[in-house]
């Protein structure tokens, strides 16, 4: 691993100090993974008096990673044989609805991490273009894969752009990172200095307290090396755990209705966006009228705009292991972490700002 500087004690505090005031925001985001970065990055771009939007940049993603893993479970379950769940809800309740639809696992079509980024950066000048913003010299490209090993650096339009704000401006770049974390880690690689420059806040996995393999994190599993960089590097780093604490931000049907469609252009491209979920199709689920979804990435918006709906408190890093359980050193840098949400009082500001316009 690089050689990161280590931050003395007191910058560490300061770079972790709950935000006051407005402060330079870049977006890193996978806006076209399914439906909850549309709504993080339209809140964030509707809150300048909180942040200042200096540049948004495009993740690759992937599902492409459960392949494997869903054929040789559909093999198993159609022969009667148990078989180790790694997803939330597991592979059987997932081929059980494929089933249903008659349709298989091969059936799946999964695009792969540069079609990922591609479609995610299509998506943020999206967003841009429903709420009359311009785009120019904001919105970037990044990585079209994922870290092969430790050391790669993988070179983006991002990377660059994530260390040149980095090292501008007389006060830290926070970076809300909404997905896989490469073009991150592929920054603090290519210039280790810029840590003590940024904060780093990420919602992925399980709390550090928790007992269960991270595995059903997609963004913390499409890349491990970059997600362990976060975690061992000593980067100032806001954790935002998206199971039991972002997973309360559900979202209803009626509400979406009644609060966001029609909220202008970009309100109404929500609403399409909720009522034609790609990840209905792709995990197929049915009876979407009767279901809420989780919109998780909102959680990194909400703890910018208000600390309080955030709730937080200071604890180590932990280290992520082979088998993605969290260990514990206690002789690890201090992060912040996220135990609660205030999931009302979060949307009410985002449906008062919706209904502005």
């Amino acid at each position: 691993m690089a050689n990161f500087p280590r931050l003395s004690e007191a910058l560490m505090n300061e770079r972790l100090a709950l935000p006051a005031g407005p402060i330079r925001l870049l977006i890193d985001t996978d806006t076209a993974n399914e439906i909850d970065d549309q709504y993080a990055l339209a809140w964030a771009l509707l809150s300048p008096e909180k942040m200042t939007v200096e540049a948004v940049t495009a993740e690759p993603y992937s599902f492409a990673h459960h392949r494997d893993g869903l054929l040789k479970a559909e093999v198993a379950i159609e022969a009667g044989q148990a078989h180790e769940e790694h997803l939330v809800g597991g592979f059987q309740g997932w081929i059980d609805r494929l089933h249903a639809q008659g349709r298989r696992a091969a059936d799946l079509k999964f695009v792969m991490p540069a079609e990922g980024m591609e479609r995610s950066f299509a998506e943020i000048e999206t967003i841009y273009d429903k709420l009359g913003m311009p785009t120019g010299g904001k919105v970037f490209r990044g990585a079209d894969r994922y870290m092969a090993s430790p050391e790669d650096i993988v070179a983006s339009e991002a990377v660059d752009t994530i260390i040149d704000l980095a090292k501008s401006g007389s006060s830290p770049l926070y970076i809300a990172a909404m997905g896989c974390v490469t073009n991150i880690a592929a920054a603090m690689l290519k210039a280790p200095e810029i840590i003590e420059n940024i904060v780093v806040i990420w919602t992925s996995a399980y709390p550090s307290s928790a007992p269960h393999s991270n595995r059903p994190s997609l963004n913390l599993v499409q890349d491990i090396h970059a997600s362990r960089l976060i975690f061992d590097s000593g980067v100032p780093h806001i954790y935002l755990p998206g199971y039991h604490v972002g997973a309360q931000l559900k979202i209803s049907r009626s509400e979406m209705e009644a609060f966001v469609k029609g909220r202008g252009d970009i309100g109404d491209y929500l609403w399409h966006l909720y009522t034609n979920n790609p990840l209905h199709e792709m995990f197929a689920i049915t009876g979407a009228e009767q279901r809420t979804w989780v919109i998780w990435d909102i959680i990194n918006i909400a703890w910018l705009i208000n600390p309080d709906w955030v709730p937080t408190h200071m604890t180590q890093a932990p280290i992520l292991d082979d088998d993605l359980f969290w260990k514990h050193d206690n002789q690890r840098h201090m992060m912040r972490e996220a135990h609660d949400v205030q999931r009302d009082e979060i949307f009410i500001d985002f449906y008062n700002k919706l209904a502005r316009l």
